[in-house]
């Protein structure tokens, strides 16, 4: 008689209505047709050869074991003179700074360290989509406020309505994933004065930074004493030297958020690549890659929304960030009406190009007819993309 086969235990999901997130999806299918892939957010170029050279450096230097739990000091202190230097923050490399393994594990960490069972934590949709889950991993309730559909302002009345005694945090993001929507001086001021007689942290998702157009200037926390003392100010290399797949970020906090913060980083990470981070310390030393930054993706910008305004796409305003969103209700094509999923699905197989549905970033799907493309491609790749979407 046959031993019984081995029987794998029942269990109960932490996160039951997560599954396969929208960019791996449209990633795949755009594979599959062979499609401009517009959908996730990352560059089809390569970084600066200088930044590669001195990972090699590091590596040949010896840099090869782990660093501080912290960070390496170097790249601690690269960072306070960036936040002193562009936002006026003087912050404690030592106490003040902690070095992540990328910006999602940097929001993971903020909420883990300070969100009890219970909590609740306010969003704006639409939003990343890792923010909802993270907070459901704490044991938080995710209360959503949607910004304003079309302009994708904060509506201060609705956030301010949204908080509670039970509030212990909110999650806001300038520049705007995926709306491209940038925060101004009155919109942070406004928040500063919302939050002044309340207890609620802050974490301000700031991966963009360096991407807003147009001559503005970005209105990070950091600016502002009333939302610094309360927030966790997240930023990410990856996304700023075009190596998203490095996966190394930063979390600048007060010293008492910071210890919080890093009891839990100890034991979800420890500890983030040593040699990419002495290389990028040192590659920190040149500001030039950052300060220009702006100037090289409002070229990409125009360049792409100067062709999307020869379709019947109607362009939304693109302030920041490498995203372009679109309204798709005035297409000529009887596809116009599928819900905005499905004509992502449509358009990767039968035009060639990968956009994501921004129903994917509400939690309940709201469909408003608007599809995001992201621009952090060669040029090439967006003319080609661009002449594929002519056909419209």
């Amino acid at each position: 008689m046959n031993p019984p086969l081995p029987r794998t235990p029942a269990l109960t999901s932490r996160l039951p209505k997560v599954g396969t997130t929208i960019f791996t999806v449209m990633s795949a299918l755009a594979a599959e047709h062979g499609a401009v892939n517009l959908g996730q957010g990352f560059p089809d170029f390569d970084c600066d050869p200088a930044l590669v050279n001195a990972v090699t450096r590091a590596m040949q230097a010896g840099h090869n074991q782990y660093p501080p739990m912290p960070g390496v000091p170097a790249l601690r202190q690269a960072m306070a003179a960036k936040m002193q230097a562009l936002y006026g923050l003087a912050c404690d490399a030592n106490t003040e700074i902690t070095v992540t393994a990328g910006a999602t594990q940097a929001i993971l960490t903020a909420i883990l360290s300070v969100v009890q069972p219970g909590d609740e934590v306010v969003v704006l949709e639409p939003c990343y989509d890792s923010y909802v889950p993270n907070i459901e991993l704490a044991g938080g309730v995710a209360v959503r406020v949607p910004l304003t559909p079309g302009s994708f302002r904060p509506d201060f009345d609705r956030i301010a309505s949204a908080i509670t005694p039970r509030t212990r945090a909110l999650i806001i993001n300038s520049p705007h994933n995926p709306s491209g929507m940038v925060w101004s001086a009155a919109d942070m001021q406004q928040l500063q004065d919302l939050l002044a007689p309340t207890d609620v942290l802050l974490i301000s998702d700031e991966v963009y930074e360096h991407m807003v157009f147009d001559g503005q200037v970005h209105q990070s926390v950091a600016r502002y004493p009333g939302l610094a003392a309360r927030a966790f100010i997240v930023s990410s290399f990856g996304k700023t030297y075009h190596v998203t797949g490095w996966k190394v970020g930063t979390v600048v906090a007060p010293a008492a958020l910071t210890a919080e913060f890093r009891k839990v980083h100890q034991f979800n990470v420890f500890t983030v690549n040593t040699p990419m981070q002495h290389a990028l310390a040192s590659y920190m030393d040149n500001p030039a890659p950052y300060v220009e930054l702006a100037a090289f993706y409002q070229r990409k910008r125009d360049l792409f929304r100067e062709g999307l305004a020869a379709t019947r796409f109607r362009l939304l305003p693109g302030q920041g960030t490498y995203f372009q969103c679109v309204d798709i209700s005035s297409l000529a094509v009887p596809e116009r009406d599928l819900p905005e999923g499905d004509f992502c699905q449509w358009l990767t197989r039968e035009m060639g190009v990968a956009a994501i549905p921004l129903s994917a970033f509400y939690g309940d799907g709201f469909d408003q007819r608007v599809v995001r493309f992201c621009f952090a491609k060669k040029d090439d790749t967006l003319r080609e993309a661009l002449k594929r979407l002519s056909r419209l």
